[in-house]
């Protein structure tokens, strides 16, 4: 039997103790290499373009000689007033790919001996940093479309007497939400979140191409996809796979972030399920890279990703 590809030594090309013992100046100059790559990592001013620089080397910071404006490696991207390490950055991004499943920040916070405050912030910023990747993404050729509920739990009363049906609107806790997802089959997945099923119908006109064959479930608001493309559509109640209609690859993805949620996070709120679903989404469209590339690819998303608006001063906000 042919060996599974994250059982072999080629999905594996990076380590943490790789990272650590090459120290913090090899880090650093990996962080200057994935910002300006097109320079061979030599500083180019982000106010005015100069590729002239005076180097502050006590403050691992730039003076540009044009304009007088200092910056550094990180400056105007989602690490801007970083206080990290690089060589801690480079070994949270190496675990945060290493996580088939997504890492709990509390575990990241233990491996980077560091606030589990700052572990959740820079778990969500990588989370945008890699969503990004979607932006302009139109589906075409097969895709499969299907929604799986999160969230909105209520406990069960402890005497039976007490305990009521949950299934009715009127003990809804109002904080349940579908996460509907457009998978092109061995292609990429997008994600929504949104409180109804039936509003991927909409999400489809908009993220999907007219000359895409859709596939989907025997759910009735399905129906209106008929009216913009050609749809397969398949009964689970009869079989998971018929004629070559079919939502596994859905299906797959969901598995991915259920296991995700429950086993890692074990509680996501609604207003933040839409940076899991894209975690988790990310995670299912590369499964075929080796931790190196996927940590590479993270990392450069995240150095040419601009200061985040959420993340940015979080627990300042909160507080």
């Amino acid at each position: 039997m042919a060996q599974h590809f994250l059982l072999s030594a080629a999905a594996r090309t990076l380590s943490l103790k790789a990272i650590y013992q090459a120290g913090e100046d090899a880090a650093y100059k990996t962080f200057c290499d994935l910002r300006w790559s097109e320079t061979d990592g030599d500083p180019v001013c982000p106010r005015c373009g100069c590729l002239d620089a005076y180097d502050i080397a006590t403050r691992r910071k730039f003076k540009c000689k044009a304009c007088g404006h200092q910056y550094s490696v990180t400056s105007g991207t989602i690490f801007a007033s970083r206080k990290m390490a690089f060589t801690d950055l480079l070994a949270a991004i190496c675990i945060f790919v290493n996580g088939a499943k997504g890492v709990a920040a509390l575990q990241l916070a233990r491996d980077l001996d560091c606030q589990y405050k700052t572990a959740f912030v820079l778990s969500h910023k990588l989370r945008e940093a890699l969503a990004s990747e979607r932006n302009g993404v139109v589906l075409d050729g097969v895709v499969e479309v299907d929604g799986a509920y999160f969230g909105g739990h209520i406990r069960p009363a402890n005497l039976k007497e007490e305990r009521v049906d949950r299934r009715l609107a009127e003990y809804q806790t109002g904080k349940r939400r579908v996460v509907v997802a457009f998978r092109k089959r061995s292609g990429r997945t997008l994600t929504f979140v949104r409180r109804q099923e039936a509003d991927g119908v909409e999400l489809a006109k908009r993220y999907v191409s007219r000359t895409a064959i859709m596939h989907a479930d025997e759910a009735s608001h399905w129906d209106r996809l008929h009216d913009g493309w050609q749809v397969s559509r398949i009964n689970h109640s009869e079989a998971y796979s018929l004629d070559g209609a079919c939502t596994n690859w859905a299906e797959s993805y969901f598995s991915r972030l259920r296991r995700m949620v429950r086993g890692q996070h074990h509680h996501v709120s609604a207003r933040y399920l839409h940076a899991y679903a894209d975690h988790a989404a990310w995670l299912e469209d590369h499964r075929r890279l080796s931790n190196g590339a996927l940590a590479n690819r993270v990392a450069g998303l995240a150095m040419a990703h601009p200061v985040s608006r959420q993340w940015s001063g979080y627990w300042q906000r909160a507080a």
